[in-house]
């Protein structure tokens, strides 16, 4: 396949993921099917309720517009590759289908994805895969769902947590290898902030119940802050408690606080305590004073590491709302995926 007709393939992909960023009535039995998938997500996984599994078909459809495609592949010099390799991809399964670009970007770079999915979402791309065989048949020889270790394989792009990123290192150490970590992300309040930013704000901290490494888990806000408007600005999040996980971790993190005595603000369905740390449990948030840019900076600089993505109105950051609608070219903990691809293989 040359990259036209992979980018092709990809973007009908894209416009029959849209038709379903909406509830979906139709006679036709593949898209009823793929319909009630994604109404049983729930079942499989509680945190993949149908609200976000359509949010992550709709992030995906946005990436494969045709246009954008094409001019994400223009900065790479690419080959027709004759002599595809195999590539595993260990997938995580916080959110729905958060491998998704690991799994194009083996496939448009013209190899072949031996992935390996989490328990926790072992459904949805196989299905979406199925699709774009569908389109192309072509990719029907190119994709590999490995249920046991992964073997025969050139390369590998694997994401877990700290703890996983050792097993990673010792096993898949001998190949050219990605493997990534925890990480989270903060966001950087002045004060100034309008009612419209602060609620799309609530976006990135509530969409996927802040389960993703792009959630805003952390607040950076200058001293004496008043927590007034950003409560006031995200009250249409408090539906969020209905779901009854998130509100087990809500009452049980709020009863953690309480017992132990932490100050902290509580508007019902979230917690916002004051803690250095990053990573944070479902239904709480952090924040740290912060009244100096140039510390600021300094402190952003040293944590750079555990820090996937930085929400705010600063121009270079990530706009309020956006953290979780990454483009094609926004690359996880910063490492250019394809260039790994075609400098590796």
């Amino acid at each position: 396949m040359t990259t036209g007709e992979k980018i092709k393939s990809f973007a009908e992909l894209g416009r029959y993921l849209r038709l379903f960023e909406k509830p979906l009535h139709s006679t036709d039995q593949e898209m009823e099917a793929f319909e009630n998938l994604i109404l049983g997500s729930a079942h499989f996984n509680g945190w993949f309720v149908e609200e976000n599994v359509r949010s992550a078909l709709s992030g995906i459809a946005c990436m494969l517009e045709q246009d954008k495609l094409g001019k994400w592949l223009a900065r790479y010099p690419f080959k027709e590759n004759e002599n595809p390799k195999r590539v595993g991809v260990v997938m995580a399964g916080n959110i729905p289908m958060v491998g998704f670009h690991d799994f194009l970007c083996v496939l448009i770079s013209g190899n072949t994805c031996v992935a390996k999915l989490s328990s926790q979402d072992n459904r949805l791309l196989k299905a979406v895969a199925a699709k774009l065989i569908a389109i192309e048949p072509r990719f029907k020889d190119r994709i590999v769902f490995e249920d046991g270790k992964l073997k025969n394989i050139d390369a590998v792009i694997a994401t877990g947590s700290n703890n996983t990123s050792r097993y990673f290192e010792y096993y898949f150490g001998k190949y050219p290898h990605i493997i990534r970590k925890n990480r989270n992300s903060v966001a950087v309040l002045t004060g100034n902030e309008t009612a419209e930013e602060l609620a799309l704000l609530g976006d990135d901290i509530f969409m996927y119940f802040g389960l993703g490494c792009r959630n805003v888990s952390k607040l950076y806000v200058p001293e004496g802050y008043n927590f007034d408007n950003f409560f006031n600005a995200i009250e249409s999040r408090k539906k969020t408690v209905l779901h009854a996980k998130y509100a087990n971790n809500y009452d049980y993190n709020k009863a953690i606080l309480l017992v132990n005595k932490y100050e902290h603000f509580d508007n019902g369905f979230l917690l916002v305590k004051r803690d250095d740390a990053l990573a944070t449990p479902v239904a709480q948030i952090n924040y740290s004073f912060c009244n100096s840019e140039a510390a600021l900076a300094l402190e952003l600089e040293a944590r750079k590491e555990q820090i996937q993505c930085i929400v705010s109105s600063k121009p270079g950051h990530v706009p309020f709302g956006q953290s979780q609608k990454p483009e094609l070219w926004d690359y996880a903990d910063g490492i250019d995926t394809m260039q790994f691809l075609m400098s590796s293989l």
